[in-house]
């Protein structure tokens, strides 16, 4: 499946630069346009990511959200500051379809494990960002926007959160974000194979209709595609082609 990507700053699409506030790139679309026209092409999911609640937990942009969700024909994933089951539950009412838990799957893995439960395997996705270290390939979990390193590995992570229902995980390698520089398709060929339960999501470094064919055959379920589609690199339809 091919999930369109958009970053929202006070309800502007934007594209942060390895996760750095201060090296914003902003893009003057009609978004409301282009989720009609990817309704009309038979998408299925939207991935939002709010910029605002991911620095500050209550400055959600959930007004932005609560206007726009009933006018569009796509369901809607969603991240950014998503702290509690009352975040959660916010979210779940205004209609978006799944919630996004990031560095909270690390720091807090009781709460997710109840989340996963609660809510089922299908209204959570968790983000799996990683550095790859270049000496033992180790895929080293990173958690507040990219700016803290951790412990954990990806692979462990995951096996942790298993037993718990997790279906759907995002996976980006770090490196590759933003950049059109293509994607780590040896990566996702080899957590695609331990984990054959797991619909993974590929994120980042897509910049070309040969990086959308090359995720396709490394099995991963859907790939999420941001500053590609944004700049035009090629069209929503040639992507769907692939």
């Amino acid at each position: 499946m091919i999930i369109p990507a958009f970053d929202l700053i006070n309800g502007n699409v934007v594209r942060l630069y390895q996760g750095n506030y201060l090296n914003q790139k902003k893009y003057d679309i009609d978004l409301y346009e282009n989720l009609k026209l990817y309704a009309s092409k038979g998408i299925k999911f939207i991935h939002f990511v709010d910029l605002d609640g991911a620095r500050n937990s209550e400055k959600k942009q959930l007004e932005f959200f609560k206007d726009i969700i009933p006018k569009i024909n796509i369901s809607i994933q969603l991240g950014g500051g998503i702290r509690n089951e009352n975040d959660i539950n916010t979210l779940f009412k205004l209609g978006i379809k799944r919630v996004v838990i990031g560095s909270a799957a690390i720091i807090n893995k009781r709460e997710v494990k109840k989340w996963l439960t609660i809510y089922g395997s299908e209204s959570i996705v968790l983000a799996l960002d990683i550095r790859i270290d270049t000496v033992n390939q180790k895929k080293e979990v990173a958690i507040h926007g990219w700016q803290e390193n951790t412990k954990f590995l990806l692979e462990e992570i995951i096996d942790f959160f298993l037993p718990f229902g997790l279906k759907h995980v995002l996976c980006t390698d770090i490196s590759k974000d933003g950049t059109l520089s293509g994607p780590n398709i040896l990566l996702y060929k080899d957590i695609v194979k331990k984990f054959k339960n797991i619909k993974f999501q590929a994120s980042g470094g897509v910049g070309n209709l040969e990086d959308i064919v090359n995720l396709k055959k490394s099995k991963v379920d859907s790939i999420i595609i941001g500053r590609g589609l944004l700049e035009k690199k090629f069209t929503i339809e040639e992507a769907l082609k692939c």
